[in-house]
């Protein structure tokens, strides 16, 4: 039964709903230690990231058994605190999935699931908290909310203020949230300002042409691209479909390069690796594809650009284990290839589209 019985709650403690710390009225049947104010609340959060942490939640939310030695005790607490610093990475990975997918609503849970992680294990006021007000001005931004957006984004302005050692990849998530505020708020300079601060964090932090960099350099194309700065907007598009292609490149090259060297393995069907988590992997999907769908619609069309974000989408699905969706992309690209006599594009897609052949025709150890 889910249904709470006041009764059986001991007198003085109040229960919360864990999405929106309403008075609980509901209790998930799985963990015994997970509360809702609704059914709503409870299908949500279960949704979002419950069921995927369900379990892990009980000795993080029970009383911890009696130690017969302080050394005991001191391991336990380390225990669970390593098990805080674990949900809390993964709560983060997972909201960041969703709002790179668009699933903005199922991001909320999962993004407070790490904020109050991180409140445990850092405390009310550090910086580590920064991280996850930020998901939730961006999924609550997504959903329209734009009041609620500014209230996350201004405690994660304070946080980082009152820091004096916030780190320069943290300030790059700060101005680039408050970029996006300020592309919702229509204030076109505002989001430059902010976008062109995360470009220089996040070169400081990771360098002009790391992937993490592209993303403050693609929102500030949308920017001009809505502007119709379409010279502007195109600079920054190719700057962006660069880093991802260099990128996805090497990691292809250096997955050929290991199966050259070991031909052993040639048979067996390999678990390839983009470098980056899922999170990562649904951004560079979504920048990619809207980089993809803006060259082939509104721009004076450069067949040559085209092909190079098809190759890297390519890529990168091949990287993904997402055959089928690699073929279709290198096909749309080698078609395009043979239209415009590109020879030398046209041999290097024919060679991937006969290396994903090979490995289709491979039998299944």
């Amino acid at each position: 039964m889910d249904v709470i019985y006041p009764l059986a709650v001991p007198k003085g403690r109040r229960l919360c709903c864990e999405v929106c710390e309403a008075p609980a009225e509901r209790v998930c049947s799985a963990c015994t230690v997970t509360y809702y104010c609704s059914l709503l609340h409870q299908r949500a959060d279960w949704v979002s990231i419950h069921e995927k942490i369900c379990q892990l939640l009980i000795p993080l939310r029970t009383t911890m058994p009696f130690f017969n030695s302080e050394e005991e005790r001191q391991h336990g607490l380390h225990q669970l605190q390593q098990r805080q610093k674990h949900l809390i990475e993964f709560c983060y990975t997972v909201a960041q999935k969703y709002l790179f997918e668009g699933k903005h609503e199922d991001a909320v849970p999962a993004a407070l699931h790490s904020l109050r992680f991180r409140r445990n294990v850092h405390g009310l006021s550090s910086v580590e908290l920064v991280p996850a007000y930020l998901l939730l001005a961006e999924a609550s931004l997504g959903m329209g909310r734009i009041v609620q957006a500014e209230e996350y984004l201004s405690q994660a302005q304070w946080t980082v203020l009152k820091s004096t050692d916030c780190s320069n990849a943290t300030h790059s998530l700060l101005h680039r949230n408050l970029g996006l505020l300020y592309i919702a708020k229509k204030n076109d300079e505002e989001a430059r300002y902010h976008l062109a601060n995360d470009i220089y964090f996040s070169s400081c932090a990771f360098g002009t042409e790391d992937t993490r960099t592209s993303g403050g350099y693609f929102h500030l194309a949308n920017i001009f691209y809505g502007l119709r700065k379409l010279d502007l907007a195109d600079t920054l598009y190719t700057k962006v479909a660069d880093i991802w292609y260099t990128y996805v490149n090497d990691h292809y090259q250096m997955l050929l390069q290991i199966r050259a060297q070991k031909p052993d393995l040639l048979g067996k069907r390999l678990v390839n690796d983009t470098g980056l988590d899922e999170a990562q992997d649904a951004e560079a999907i979504r920048i990619l594809t809207s980089i993809l769908n803006i060259r082939e619609s509104a721009f004076a069309k450069s067949p040559k650009k085209i092909i190079l974000v098809l190759k890297t989408l390519a890529m990168l699905c091949y990287l993904m284990m997402k055959s089928s969706k690699a073929k279709e992309y290198a096909v749309r690209a080698l078609t395009l290839a043979r239209e415009n006599n590109n020879v030398v594009e046209q041999n290097i897609i024919q060679e991937f589209l006969n290396v994903i052949s090979a490995e289709e025709d491979r039998p299944a150890n």
